[in-house]
């Protein structure tokens, strides 16, 4: 038995839960970096007497950041493993938004936010490629869309820090206590081990082979008495270690890589559009800060039930059905979210639309890696996400031009309908189904 085949027999165990925990702390960091900085806009605005358009940029920077490290931490991730350039990434933003604590005016902020995108975006795509790459085939969806869970986990703890710590010890305090994720890297040293897919597509087959077997172990497992053989798959792509751009354009890739950047741009685009400047906007409507954070605590906690719900569906209707209904469902509460209305209304459209778009991001993140042979598995999301960062890079600006108008908060929230419509009816129609698939079936 090959040792990818011995990998994808293991059952779920020990092991899955505590590389989900770990990955997934780091996946909390980043949504708390995130989430921070838009509780950090409307007291800067003030203090600093940002325009709308500066705030936009303040939003758009940090997504350029993201693009770019999505693309960089993508390839070396290909190139020098997954567990390094997680590990690099992660205090690379943990730095950044230290930083961010001690800016000094408008232009220091926008360097620093750029550093923290760049650390953000290296290090997203990464930690789902290897977290798809050990998890179970019948189990993966699931596993994935826990993992972006910890991402609603993020956004409430900077939601807390906002509410307790903004109002007494001012902004640059939340920024300081964003830093300390860079503590956890020796954490990730000690307790991630490198994917076994990238081990053996460099031709590191005992360390794989040693991984595999102590996996093995904790799962109660008894290994083979003779030593794996090396199966054709595990030899893919050895001759070449070079990636290219092209191989996302060639054969079936090219559908595959269209449909991705499509979802990918459109689900960034609504949703830094719509939480970046969540806050702002309703303070903007006649509530104070302190109610505001309020409000926005309470629609990040209906995050964590959407991205539950959708684990549970991903592996049971599949990826296509969950992503193109929740992507529809978001787009109807941000509709509705729009119209107004009392604190009641306000929060219920707020918190759908939250539980929703959320729920489709864990969906997003289970999908893309799917789609992706090993070699350039991390290259490819890596792509996509980068797709997506340009979407929230254009919409923070956009939805500060338009407030300007009279009708601006109704008019942001319909275009945002559109757009998330628009995508999930090219999942539906033009989306491939990977559901309970090996991850080589489905690249072959």
């Amino acid at each position: 038995m090959d040792t990818i085949r011995r990998l994808e027999q293991i059952p779920v165990s020990r092991f899955h839960y505590k590389l989900l925990v770990l990955t997934g702390l780091g996946w909390l960091f980043d949504a708390m970096d995130t989430g921070i900085i838009a509780f950090v806009l409307p007291v800067l605005a003030k203090e600093w007497s940002l325009s709308g358009t500066q705030m936009g940029f303040i939003g758009s920077i940090g997504l350029l950041g993201m693009a770019i490290g999505a693309v960089l931490g993508g390839m070396a991730a290909d190139k020098y493993g997954r567990k390094a350039v997680f590990t690099v990434t992660l205090l690379m933003y943990s730095i950044a938004t230290g930083l961010c604590g001690v800016a000094w005016n408008y232009e220091s902020l926008l360097v620093f936010r750029f550093l923290v995108g760049f650390g953000l975006g290296g290090e997203l795509p990464v930690a789902a490629t290897l977290m798809t790459e050990y998890s179970p085939p019948a189990r993966r969806g699931r596993f994935i869309v826990l993992l972006e869970s910890f991402w609603g986990v993020g956004w409430l703890a900077a939601a807390l820090i906002s509410y307790f710590v903004i109002p007494r010890f001012g902004w640059q305090m939340a920024f300081f206590i964003g830093a300390l994720p860079a503590l956890y890297v020796f954490f990730i040293r000690m307790g991630v081990p490198e994917s076994i897919r990238y081990l053996i597509n460099k031709g590191r087959h005992a360390e794989a082979l040693e991984i595999v077997s102590r996996i093995e172990r904790l799962a109660g497992i008894e290994a083979p008495v003779q030593p794996a053989a090396t199966s054709n798959a595990d030899l893919t792509n050895l001759t070449e270690d070079k990636i290219a751009f092209k191989e996302l354009w060639t054969g079936k890739f090219a559908k595959r890589t269209i449909i991705l950047w499509i979802i990918w741009f459109g689900i960034v685009y609504s949703y830094y559009g719509i939480f970046t400047w969540l806050p702002s906007l309703m303070v903007q409507q006649g509530h104070t800060v302190l109610k505001t954070f309020e409000y926005v605590l309470i629609m990040t906690v209906a995050q964590l039930p959407g991205y539950f719900s959708a684990a549970y569906l991903v592996d049971r209707i599949g990826r296509k059905a969950t992503l193109a209904g929740y992507l529809a469902m978001s787009a109807v509460s941000a509709y509705f979210f729009g119209q107004g209305g009392s604190a009641e209304i306000v929060l219920l459209w707020g918190s759908l639309m939250s539980f929703f778009n959320l729920g489709a991001w864990g969906v997003v993140y289970t999908y893309t890696p799917e789609l992706y042979p090993t070699r350039i598995r991390a290259f490819g999301s890596g792509w996509a996400a980068a797709v997506g960062r340009f979407g929230g890079i254009l919409a923070p600006t956009i939805v500060g031009y338009m407030i300007a108008g009279p009708q601006g908060f109704s008019h942001v929230f319909t275009m945002f309908t559109g757009v998330m419509l628009v995508v999930a009816i090219a999942v539906w129609l033009f989306g491939e189904e990977t559901k309970g698939k090996a991850l080589d079936e489905i690249s072959k």
